[in-house]
């Protein structure tokens, strides 16, 4: 188990990271490409991403195994920034950290000699870490960005309305069901026994869309702290190809066009009702068209939903650009939480 110790001040410092963590993402793939779990979710994702690659996975896996360790290196904080700033920040990682993480490595398994060089501060090896990276990313994340940032943006939504109606408490309390809040203590199911003490630097927390089954942190616990947890995925998803046309009352009708403007940053049934004028249960059925149609996307807490627009929800109202997404298929509502895949994420220490 983990468990992550809150003084009054993290409380206050407590953050929730804006957009997906390019990096976090982009390692954290790299388990649910190898593993076969979550195939309603991950299937058609696999599937297409591998007709893309051209061995960047057997180099990245000997860095970033199916189970355990991988260095903290290969997500600094700046990849919520994009992956530009995150790729630059990975070059810049200091020779004596390289060294020393990669070292944790290689007590748990043999690495290639490119690693063990890189390790001993060779250039030529570094590049071709962050090479392999790049590419990765261009062929199993870059071409579902878009469908990444909806599920992200929803799930943000939904602690953010925590956060609004009950403070840090409440947005701690409404973490998913793998994630139990205990003030002053945040636990988590974790395959080792740790004790994370944030002594007041606070805790910024970071949806994931390739996250699954537990929370991940680096396991250097003098780094600025970050919980990385699983965005609950959505049961829809923008269809392939879609185009925003001029009028968008002629396209979906004027009390379907009210209800996308409506919606914005996200909001409940109820709160959507109110905005437009009409009853809870024609503004659920309006909502459900356009999540139908690939504009909406709903995320049900408990007893709550909260709708939120997709990128082509949102392209729709800016007016008439043409978007492209491949999205991975989404999961179906039937399928809960805890079915999605089991490999471990990250160190015994993170």
């Amino acid at each position: 188990m983990l468990r992550v110790h809150f003084t009054g001040l993290d409380l206050a410092r407590l953050r929730l990271a804006g957009d997906p963590d390019a990096l976090w993402e982009t390692v954290l793939s790299l388990h649910r490409l190898r593993d076969k779990q979550g195939e309603s979710i991950f299937g058609d994702w696999r599937s297409e991403t591998r007709t893309r690659l051209n061995g960047e996975t057997r180099l990245l896996a000997p860095l970033v195994p199916s189970r355990g360790y991988f260095p903290d290196f290969l997500t600094p904080p700046e990849g919520v920034l994009g992956l530009d700033s995150g790729m630059q920040a990975l070059r810049e990682t200091p020779g004596e950290r390289v060294h020393r993480e990669l070292g944790r490595l290689s007590t748990a398994r043999t690495l290639p000699a490119w690693i063990r060089s890189m390790a001993e501060g060779d250039d030529r090896a570094f590049a071709k870490l962050t090479g392999a990276l790049q590419a990765y990313h261009e062929a199993a994340i870059a071409p579902y960005w878009q469908h990444i940032q909806a599920q992200i943006e929803a799930d943000r939504a939904v602690r953010g309305r925590a956060l609004l109606d009950g403070g840090a408490d409440a947005l701690l309390s409404s973490l998913p069901p793998m994630m139990r809040w205990r003030a002053p203590v945040l636990e988590a199911d974790y395959p080792v026994d740790r004790d994370v003490h944030l002594n007041g630097r606070g805790l910024l927390l970071v949806p994931s869309f390739f996250c699954r089954r537990t929370p991940v942190t680096y396991r250097d616990p003098d780094l600025t702290p970050v919980l990385v947890y699983p965005a609950r995925h959505m049961s829809e998803s923008a269809p392939a190809v879609q185009t925003a046309p001029r009028s968008l009352g002629k396209l979906v009708g004027h009390t379907r066009s009210a209800v996308l403007g409506s919606i914005g940053g996200g909001c409940t049934t109820s709160e959507l009702a109110r905005r437009v004028g009409v009853s809870a249960a024609s503004a659920s059925q309006h909502a459900g068209v356009l999540r139908e149609a690939g504009l909406v996307l709903t995320l049900r807490n408990g007893s709550a939903v909260m709708h939120t627009l997709t990128p082509l929800g949102a392209a729709l109202l800016r007016g008439g650009h043409r978007t492209t997404q491949l999205a991975p298929r989404p999961p179906q509502p039937s399928i809960p939480e805890r079915s999605t895949p089991a490999t471990m994420l990250q160190s015994p220490g993170g």
